[in-house]
């Protein structure tokens, strides 16, 4: 026999019982800690079932907390017990009722035959550590951790902070430089009989007692002072979340664990009843594997860790709503924005939806209704074109929108008239195109059979929030693609600023458009704004109107469509 098992087992006895009788069919003795609080039924019915093994027994019992010197204390009274029953073991492994083994015992067992005196142990400085969580590395090595961090979380804080205010710190044993690395070691017998045996071993614990999660440093940094060859990894095949959490292998891990070649694997699912079945069938009915290598399936972990800490682009749900300004993309895919074109031209939706070949809404912010298009009442994903169900939350309802139609672009209309309260979302949103024509709401406002006071109320309204929504657009905060025009400025020549937009919605090459939007009757439109003037109210984003009949247009036909060069 060259290897023997530590098996560290607190729930789920009945899987720790099936790995131990792998380990032990294939010659490998064990000792079997079981925490003390696990209960004397579960208990005594894992003695019972591996009472027939020889070579299995079972360790002085603590009770194990995380983070804490216990699981050290246990550790070292099981390696004590398997050196001591079984003088020829050459390595010991230190394993977890959670663990499953991955590869025949055979394979382990001639891998390590062939590095007789290696030591695998991830052991790591504290200056190369990138994995710690809480912003304790060398701080764990000099500070007094006396509570523990999960039951008693205020009270390991405050003590922390205590000592940093007052400038407290432990000396490190002379002799020791601190490592850090994963508590799932394999040790060469000469390593960890001398780390138990060392004559300095009482002042060793006494200081890793008070060290914060010491299952983590303590052999880690003992094998330094004996090992003659390290090998800085684990036979464990162990992944982490950002949270320092471990991944959970279930069922529809299997092709993975098995690229990964590697000997064990935690954390196991104790349901996963196929991955068991699957690596504890016998030699015979196993592929043979390379050299262990976890990197192989590295890539699929971060991605996993990118996924869970930045999300999906767009894709808002309760349990992982960002923080404001952290989110990976605020919307899935890039959408339009036209602020004042339904003012300025007739049924510009259909002309607009004609020319791109797509859907385009009206106002899906508008006071009374979400104005989908076709006029329909919900749209996709089960969207209410309810205005109170759309106002609860009106980022969410776009961030909706766009992720519920992935892969066709969304064009909406805007105005002074909507609700406003995503004018910051979609000014600072990268997958947003927003083109405006300000000053335009003033042109139904013309036409409006009103007393002229509310008018003139109606207007500086309006007026008020598009210069609020303009201030926004000319912030240097700004991500979207924002084109601003004045009406003015814009009826000059309208369709070269359409086709500027209409080309970024969809490649040139495609069908041009070959007439105009019609544009709605603007007589009298200069002497509107005149008469505001003489009321009081100073129009400003409109442009230069002159007080005529009507103002210059590019064709006096409205109607007739012209070619776009």
């Amino acid at each position: 026999m060259t290897v023997g098992f530590i098996m560290m087992c607190h729930t789920a006895l009945d899987r720790a019982a099936e790995v131990a009788r792998f380990w032990a069919d294939a010659g490998c003795p064990l000792v079997v800690h079981v925490d003390r609080r696990t209960s004397a039924e579960e208990y005594d019915g894992l003695v019972a079932a591996l009472s027939d093994l020889e070579i299995v027994s079972f360790s002085r019992r603590y009770a194990c907390d995380w983070g804490t010197w216990s699981l050290v204390a246990a550790t070292q009274s099981a390696a004590e017990q398997l050196l001591a029953r079984h003088e020829r073991l050459r390595h010991v492994f230190l394993a977890s009722g959670a663990c499953l083994p991955l590869r025949p015992a055979e394979e382990l067992i001639g891998y390590l035959d062939a590095r007789p005196n290696t030591d695998f142990i991830e052991s790591v400085t504290t200056a190369d550590v990138g994995w710690t969580i809480g912003g304790l590395n060398y701080e764990r090595f000099t500070l007094r951790f006396p509570f523990s961090w999960r039951k008693r979380r205020k009270l390991f804080d405050f003590y922390v902070r205590l000592q940093r205010r007052f400038g407290f710190k432990r000396r490190v044993p002379p002799g020791i430089v601190p490592h850090l690395g994963s508590q799932w070691w394999c040790l060469t017998r000469r390593t960890l009989s001398a780390i138990l045996e060392d004559p300095a071993r009482k002042a060793h614990d006494r200081y890793f007692q008070r060290v914060w999660i010491p299952d983590e440093s303590y052999f880690q940094t003992l094998a330094r002072l004996y090992s003659t060859e390290i090998e800085s990894r684990s036979l464990t095949l162990s992944k982490f979340d950002f949270q320092g959490k471990p991944h959970i292998f279930y069922d529809d891990h299997l092709q993975l664990l098995r690229r990964s070649d590697c000997f064990v694997a935690r954390k196991i699912w104790p349901r996963a009843d196929r991955l068991y079945r699957t690596f504890l069938a016998p030699a015979s009915e196993q592929a043979a594997r390379a050299e262990p290598n976890p990197g192989k399936i590295d890539r699929l972990f971060a991605k996993a860790v990118e996924r869970r800490t930045r999300g999906r682009a767009g894709l808002y749900m309760q349990s992982r709503y960002p923080r404001r300004d952290h989110e990976n993309g605020k919307t899935c895919a890039p959408y339009s924005v036209f602020h004042g074109f339904s003012d300025l031209f007739e049924s510009f939706d259909i002309w607009l939806s004609k020319t791109i070949g797509g859907r385009v809404h009206g106002h899906v912010f508008g006071p009374e209704r979400a104005e989908f298009a076709g006029g329909e009442t919900i749209f996709n994903g089960a969207l209410s074109d309810n205005a109170t169900l759309r106002d609860y939350n009106p980022k969410s309802f776009l961030t909706n929108l766009i992720w519920n139609t992935r892969g066709e672009r969304q064009c909406f209309q805007f105005s002074p008239r909507d609700n406003q309260e995503c004018n910051w979302f979609m000014a600072t949103d990268p997958n947003a195109q927003i083109s405006v024509l300000s000053g335009t709401w003033a042109v139904p406002l013309s036409r409006a059979n009103m007393n002229f006071s509310d008018i003139r109320k109606e207007a500086a309204r309006l007026q008020k929030l598009e210069m609020e929504h303009l201030d926004i657009l000319r912030t240097m905060y700004v991500k979207a693609r924002v084109r601003i025009w004045t009406m003015a400025e814009f009826i000059e020549n309208p369709m070269e600023h359409l086709q500027t937009v209409i080309d970024e919605i969809r490649p040139r090459g495609a069908r041009q458009p070959i007439e105009a939007p019609k544009m709605v009757d603007l007589t009298g439109f200069g002497q509107f704004l005149q008469s505001l003037k003489n009321q009081g109210m100073q129009p400003t984003v409109m442009g230069d109107f002159a007080v005529s009949a009507e103002p210059d247009r590019p064709s006096r036909d409205r109607g007739r469509p012209y070619l776009v060069r």
